[in-house]
């Protein structure tokens, strides 16, 4: 009968975008491109379902630690619109669809265990370091969505966070203006629990994952499972809805939405060295 892929597999598998380490039962998934931050494209996506399924199958993970490289989370790349998404063949934007969901679905729906979110710094799809059970950050992080100011519907799930996060009405002024979130303003509004210098993240992540790995498994694995419910309700009831209305604008728009997001390209990249 056929097992779960093992670590060393699905490790060097997903090398150029995921650098895995494990030690003692806690994995270290560090998001990269080429070394750097990671750069954001259609493969990036898909890969973000896939790993997020091997990682969840395997037993001897017990603890995962999800974190950036450099001093960005990761970069958006609006020239992935090149091609409008109208002009898209059919079949590809119901590929899209899908994976979409499998990105931020299969971290909640298909890992079982502990998870820790290190956002090292600004950068796009950042809502995927919020819905880890504890979320830690670098000072100077700045949190925003830009969709709404790119012309898109925001369907991704960052909306998604804030609302279940923030509340309602601050998730809508977030959505609505793009306003930035600094680390102090996310901590005291509890998007993330911790804020400290970037070169103290990692250790702190350890340092809490090691904690978390004295509890026995049974403990850890259903506190996990109680925590993570209200994504699982949130993804489950809204998570659908929110992307099928940016999907839909987005087959319409005739203009695109390439130029529009490249007039706010910097803010995804304000920080890049």
């Amino acid at each position: 009968m056929a097992g779960p892929t093992r670590f060393e597999k699905y490790s060097e598998k997903y090398k150029d975008l995921f650098f895995m380490t494990r030690r003692d039962g806690i994995l270290e998934v560090r998001m990269h491109t080429r070394g750097g931050p990671l750069q954001f494209d259609w493969a990036t996506q898909t890969a973000y379902g896939n790993v997020w399924s091997d990682v969840g199958r395997d037993p001897e993970n017990e603890v995962m630690i999800l974190t950036g490289t450099g001093d960005l989370w990761q970069i958006g790349n609006p020239e992935v619109w090149t091609t409008k998404f109208m002009d898209w063949p059919n079949n590809r934007k119901l590929e899209l669809y899908h994976e979409s969901l499998r990105m931020i679905e299969n971290m909640i729906y298909c890992i079982d265990i502990p998870t820790i979110g290190v956002i090292n710094g600004t950068g796009s799809h950042w809502q995927m370091g919020t819905l880890c059970d504890i979320t830690i950050c670098a000072e100077g992080t700045e949190f925003f969505d830009a969709h709404y100011l790119g012309g898109v519907p925001p369907g991704d799930g960052i909306v998604l966070a804030l609302q279940n996060i923030l509340g309602i009405k601050k998730a809508a002024f977030c959505a609505y203006t793009g306003m930035n979130i600094n680390a102090q303003a996310a901590l005291d509004l509890g998007l993330v629990s911790e804020v400290l210098p970037r070169e103290k993240l990692l250790p702190r992540a350890w340092e809490l994952a090691e904690m978390i790995m004295q509890a026995p498994r049974f403990v850890r694995h259903l506190t996990h499972s109680i925590v993570s419910h209200t994504w699982k309700k949130a993804l489950a009831n809204d998570q659908g809805l929110q992307l099928t209305h940016q999907l839909y604008d987005m087959a319409i728009d005739e203009e695109g939405v390439l130029e529009r997001l490249m007039k706010i390209k910097e803010r995804f990249q304000r920080n890049e060295r």
